[in-house]
């Protein structure tokens, strides 16, 4: 397991925790908003069902907690390869030429092999809480180094780690709908399972899609689809 990352995961969580017992859950006032147009383009992958399935019990074990906050579906679920365009107020596919955006992925993706991700462990954030996973053999952060190489030096619109510089391989899988009043026993639930592991699952196709803040597979276009080591197919 890399260590590194295993350090990074532990630190956004310890901040969280200090967060969350001080001034409480950060909720999303426009979640169940119909006229939330807050939408982007993403390259993403998704973990297997077999894995999903181990998310879902341990998210049915939260029992009560969860059923108030908004819990993620299995079409929605997802880890982030890159927000190609981070979720802005407004955003419509008129506003960009797609045909520009498909090869400077391509050339991303030229030479990455399939590789595996772990999940193993459950972190929150102020807003979230979240599966831990780590990739292995360097291939995802080979990805995301060639992604910004390749539009840093394109005219093509984009806002790659506008919001934070993307290090993790994590999965959101519950956000907070309703403020949580007792805040010390929701992180003595999660305590419990910071290392519990879901298993792993092969990354062997991309998805680059136009989606809303929230993933739901309702409101995603799929645009294209990458298949790892196959790239003479693209």
């Amino acid at each position: 397991m890399n260590t590194d990352l295993a350090a990074h995961y532990e630190q956004l969580h310890q901040e969280s925790v200090k967060k969350i017992l001080t001034g409480g859950v950060v909720t999303d006032p426009k979640i169940d908003d119909p006229r939330d147009q807050r939408n982007g383009l993403t390259l993403l992958c998704r973990p297997s069902q077999e894995v999903w399935r181990k998310v879902e019990a341990f998210l049915a074990s939260l029992n009560n907690f969860a059923i108030r906050q908004y819990v993620y579906r299995y079409q929605d679920c997802h880890v982030t390869v890159m927000p190609i365009i981070s979720c802005e107020e407004g955003f419509s596919l008129p506003q960009v030429k797609l045909d520009e955006y498909y090869p400077v992925i391509q050339k991303s993706l030229l030479g990455i092999s399939p590789f595996k991700i772990h999940f193993k462990g459950v972190i929150l954030s102020p807003s979230a809480i979240l599966i831990k996973g780590y990739p292995e053999d360097g291939q995802l952060n080979q990805i995301r180094e060639n992604l910004r190489k390749e539009f840093g030096s394109s005219t093509v619109k984009q806002s790659l780690d506008k919001r934070y510089l993307l290090k993790t391989a994590h999965s959101t899988v519950l956000r907070f709908r309703h403020p949580v009043p007792d805040p010390e026993s929701l992180l003595h639930q999660v305590a419990q399972f910071k290392e519990l592991p879901f298993g792993s699952f092969e990354v062997n196709q991309l998805e680059f899609v136009f989606n809303d803040w929230y993933q739901r597979h309702e409101k995603i276009v799929q645009l294209k689809t990458y298949t790892l080591g196959q790239n003479e197919e693209w």
